[in-house]
């Protein structure tokens, strides 16, 4: 069985590129598709020894880093000049370059892990724009929305990350589809390795920093409660949050794997803020390594959060919920079998079985 992965970009190394290196696990002789990569990126250094095969699009000077949100109209294009006549699987990984209904695939089957219909199509908040890019997107929007229906059309098997994505999938394409929870490194718990330091006083935020990801409201909680916070990430919207953090705030900006679970570990509570996650993938590492989270009372978060067990819920006063849970107690073990249920294993195993159940013949 010849299968073909496909995914929007690497450049940044989030849960979507966790998903894809999964996958490339359960099948390193399969190829991957990409619209382009940014050399030497943290997702290119995660993928740089796989067949991984870019689009045109990437020859293009300035388009991996600044050109491909503008110019994201191509995207038909982009998926449309890769021939996947000679697979018999495809299976795309797919969020906001609508990496999905190929059109040279011939009796391929075509299976679409989506993590989210692309938000900016759909009225999810996404990163702060100025008032001639939302002008630009509405435009091109209307148009990119019929493209995007109908290219979900063309594919043959829809997998959601999370209920949640699967409610989007059935309002936005008309689509039924079978959730299969992302992989989650449950193995994260370290043995041996030093904590020091890391003593559980501490809050944390690992996220990309931008608008839609409401780290601003982790921000103005520590500097009211004078609580010590470290946040983990890089984005676009940085140097505001850094402009109104006070003393007793950290930003650390990109850590290893392996500092990044001492920093999970030692934490005190894992704050997960976004209002829309179509899963959270951060929450569940959290867990992996024996932490609690507070979290949006909302999205994906409610899938695997138990409240008064391995985390609590806020819907509008954080910093509320920050005073309730100073006066809770959680068990690390709780935490850790919750997050169990989202392992790599689990993972590995429902996606073999559901592409195998989906073969030609």
């Amino acid at each position: 069985m010849k299968i073909a992965l496909v995914h929007d970009q690497l450049a940044e190394f989030g849960g979507a590129e966790r998903v894809l290196l999964a996958m490339s696990e359960i099948w390193p002789d399969a190829p991957i598709y990409t619209a382009f990569y940014n050399p030497g990126s943290p997702a290119w250094e995660r993928f740089k020894d796989k067949d991984v095969r870019v689009s045109w699009a990437h020859h293009i000077p300035g388009f991996s880093t600044k050109l491909h949100s503008p110019l994201r109209f191509l995207a038909s294009a982009i998926w449309n000049s890769f021939d996947f006549s000679g697979y018999d699987v495809i299976i795309g990984s797919s969020s906001w370059y609508i990496t999905k209904g190929f059109a040279k695939k011939g009796k391929a089957i075509e299976i679409c892990y989506c993590h989210t219909p692309p938000r900016w199509l759909y009225g999810y908040t996404t990163s702060k724009q100025s008032i001639l890019a939302k002008i630009y997107g509405i435009i091109v929007g209307f148009f990119m929305r019929h493209y995007d229906y109908d290219a979900a059309q063309r594919v043959d098997y829809f997998i959601a990350n999370s209920k949640e994505t699967a409610s989007r999938i059935k309002k936005f394409y008309r689509r039924d589809s079978k959730v299969i929870y992302p992989p989650i490194e449950n193995q994260m718990q370290l043995q041996g390795v030093s904590l020091k330091g890391y003593l559980k006083g501490y809050y944390l935020v690992v996220s990309r920093l931008a608008q839609p990801k409401n780290v601003e409201i982790a921000i103005r909680m520590a500097n009211k409660e004078k609580l010590p916070l470290k946040i983990v990430g890089t984005g676009p919207d940085q140097e505001r949050l850094k402009a109104i953090a006070g003393k007793t705030v950290e930003f650390l900006g990109h850590v290893g794997d392996e500092e990044l679970h001492r920093l999970y570990a030692g934490a005190k509570a894992f704050l997960a803020l976004s209002m829309d996650e179509d899963f959270g993938m951060t929450p569940v590492e959290a867990m992996a390594m024996g932490t609690p989270v507070i979290a949006y009372a909302g999205g994906g978060y409610t899938e695997s959060v138990i409240e008064g067990k391995t985390g609590i819920f806020f819907k509008q006063n954080f910093t509320s919920a920050v005073r309730k849970f100073e006066k809770m107690k959680f068990r690390t073990e709780d935490c850790i079998n919750q997050a169990k249920k989202f392992s790599k294993e689990r993972f590995k195993k429902e996606l073999t079985r559901f592409v195998s159940s989906k073969q030609p013949g």
